[in-house]
């Protein structure tokens, strides 16, 4: 049993039934009553998000988990297959359990938490950013750059980015896979 003051990003709890990761919290201490925790939540299984607040102190039931790096290798409609690095086993996980499926490119290494007591996985954790080619974007219009103006870009894995307007067909761009969102463009 843990306590709130163990709460973190990515810790695994049970609650209601369910296997939820606490995906966002912040600990507040309000000048009159007692501090609490706020906290976004989601389900492993069914990858709903919901919030809760958890009053300081509560015991939450943590669920343990070990991370193992795995390889994504190809995805089959709705079944997404990854291999493990170490051992080469291979395990098949729904899109619901992934956070960005849409920027998940064929070789990209992610790293899997697995329940330690019935080694079920319980989540996919992309890379902090990817590096992804853009396939498909209108060409810039000169003069058209009064504010930080954008246009949607399609990249190699069919996803859809809002980059800056002189990025082209071709380029290489950094996308933060918690966000989706352009970082910056790559040089060769």
């Amino acid at each position: 049993m843990a306590s709130t003051s163990d709460i973190r990003n990515g810790l695994c709890i049970r609650y209601n039934n369910d296997i939820y990761k606490i995906i966002e919290f912040l600990h507040v201490k309000p000048g009159k009553g007692p501090a609490f925790v706020r906290t976004k939540l989601k389900s492993v299984t069914t990858g709903k998000v919901l919030d809760n607040t958890f009053s300081a102190g509560h015991k939450i039931d943590d669920v343990r988990v070990e991370t193992h790096k795995f390889q994504f290798l190809y995805a089959e409609g709705e079944t997404y297959h990854f291999m493990n690095t170490e051992d080469y086993n291979q395990i098949t996980l729904q899109k619901s359990a992934l956070d960005a499926p849409d920027l998940l490119k064929e070789g990209e290494v992610v790293t899997v938490s697995i329940n330690s007591e019935d080694q079920m996985p319980l989540s996919v954790d992309m890379p902090a950013s990817v590096i992804l080619e853009v396939t498909a974007t209108e060409p810039g219009v000169k003069g058209n750059t009064a504010t930080n103006a954008t246009k949607p870009a399609t990249v190699e894995t069919g996803a859809e980015v809002m980059v800056p307007l002189f990025i082209n067909e071709g380029d290489k761009i950094k996308i933060e896979t918690e966000k989706g969102s352009y970082k910056e463009r790559i040089k060769e």
